[in-house]
């Protein structure tokens, strides 16, 4: 139990880090075009990354993995909520894993 604590606080630290070096580093308002950009799009970027990688392993066949990732690109890309963009990519996936198993 006590490992716990200890990886709670490192990780707490760590985040907390992160987070105060760019505040306390720039003093005044950033006027860089790129940089307002690069710092708007990298949380985008990086959970991109992290996500797309597992989403093609998360399913038994890569086919129907690559179904889902394709409805819920389609519902987002329309403007629904994250809860039927969600929704529809689990009941594609479902759709084309029922569909692999008879084929």
């Amino acid at each position: 139990m006590n490992d716990y604590i200890k990886y709670i606080l490192v990780m707490a630290g760590v985040t907390y880090l992160i987070r105060m070096i760019p505040m306390a580093l720039v003093k005044g308002k950033i006027s860089s075009t790129f940089v307002k950009s690069f710092i708007y799009y990298v949380p985008y970027a990086v959970l991109s990354a992290m996500t797309i990688p597992a989403i093609f392993y998360s399913t038994s066949s890569v086919l129907s993995a690559a179904v889902g990732f394709a409805v819920a690109v389609a519902v987002a890309y329309f403007g629904k909520p994250l809860l039927t963009v969600a929704l529809s990519a689990c009941g594609s996936v479902l759709a084309a894993e029922l569909i692999l198993r008879f084929i």
